[in-house]
């Protein structure tokens, strides 16, 4: 008789799982025990433009760097779950400015309509996911090859519609206000929709069915696929959750720049949110990562960028610090994995 093997059973030891207890011990699960060296880099960081600058550690500086990252924050979160999933979205920038000409354009061609301009650029993100999911499976696509193309497609469609310039007026409507400049108890709104949207996934991957069955099928595909998981919906339905968040991104983008913009803004997400990611403890064969490590590395990385702002160092060295931080985090996956170097014997 032919036996399977569990779904949870693939899950790697230091990934959390359903039904994990709260409290320190629950932080430590979110967090990931491989992600402690991140703790102590952001202190690390924290410290030096600290010391170099008290404001670096003020209240209005810490709000001023998590608005800055809720972005980038929000594509970090989407892709920790493509990636757990053994899967990639380098679209997710395009897709953002896509979905932020989309909020502005149907905002001014409805009668500045905000609800309807946020709700077209939802549903054109989910569609865009939706589709990259389609093709990458049905399709038979590499994820890298499928989403390296997307990244050309909907920049190119996001410059067509909106004439490769900035679309619609905004600030003026009370709702994107809100959005950008608004606070909740204290917090920017911004900071709130990454956090609430954070708080969301990770209880997805950590406490259901559905995020054990994520983790086992980029663990083990075969293995998942012999235990009756529909790894085809689930990699598309990852890829959608991708497109829709990617959208949110967009107006976020929309409402803080207080127009429609289809490169602007949006250039280089997809590499942040990649780097994130893998700085955050996510293998980027899939089957290992969380969403506690991803913010942590998007923190270190606000952090990094803002400290090196202060101090006037050239933002051409703040690009060459985040591929080098990439880098040293696939170095040092390849390393705890034990992985053989390539081109050398085993």
């Amino acid at each position: 008789m032919t036996t399977t093997t569990s779904p949870s059973a693939q899950l790697p030891k230091d990934q959390p799982r359903p039904g994990r207890p709260g409290g320190p011990r629950g932080l430590l699960a979110a967090i990931g025990g491989q992600n402690l060296s991140l703790v102590g880099a952001l202190i690390a960081v924290v410290a030096l433009f600290g010391t170099l600058n008290p404001n670096f550690v003020s209240w209005d500086n810490i709000q001023v760097i998590a608005e800055a990252v809720t972005i980038s924050g929000l594509l970090a979160v989407v892709q920790t779950v493509v990636i757990i999933c053994g899967g990639l979205d380098i679209s997710v920038g395009s897709q953002a400015g896509l979905a932020s000409v989309t909020s502005a354009m149907v905002f001014t061609s409805t009668g500045a309509d905000p609800y309807l301009g946020i709700g077209a650029a939802l549903a054109i993100g989910a569609a865009i996911g939706l589709f990259n999911g389609i093709v990458i499976i049905y399709g038979r696509v590499n994820p890298t090859i499928a989403t390296l193309a997307g990244l050309a497609a909907y920049k190119g469609v996001a410059q067509l519609v909106s004439d490769g310039r900035a679309q619609g007026y905004v600030l003026g409507d009370p709702v994107f206000v809100f959005l950008s400049r608004g606070k909740i108890a204290g917090l920017p709104t911004m900071v709130w929709l990454l956090i609430l949207t954070a708080a969301a996934v990770h209880a997805l991957l950590t406490y259901t069915d559905i995020g054990r069955n994520i983790y086992a099928i980029g663990g083990n595909d075969t293995a998942a696929r012999l235990a009756g998981i529909n790894l085809n919906k689930y990699l598309i339905s990852a890829y959608a959750l991708s497109g829709t968040v990617a959208a949110l991104a967009g107006v976020l983008l929309t409402a803080r720049t207080g127009s429609g913009q289809p490169v602007s803004g949006s250039e280089g997400l997809e590499l942040q949110s990649i780097t994130a990611a893998a700085l955050g403890g996510c293998v980027l064969k899939g089957g290992k990562g969380s969403i506690g490590g991803t913010l942590l590395a998007v923190a270190l990385l606000g952090a990094l960028q803002n400290g090196l702002t202060v101090q006037g160092i050239n933002a051409f060295w703040q690009n060459v610090a985040q591929g080098a931080l990439l880098v040293a985090a696939v170095i040092i996956q390849q390393r705890r994995n034990r992985e053989r170097a390539v081109g050398l014997p085993a």
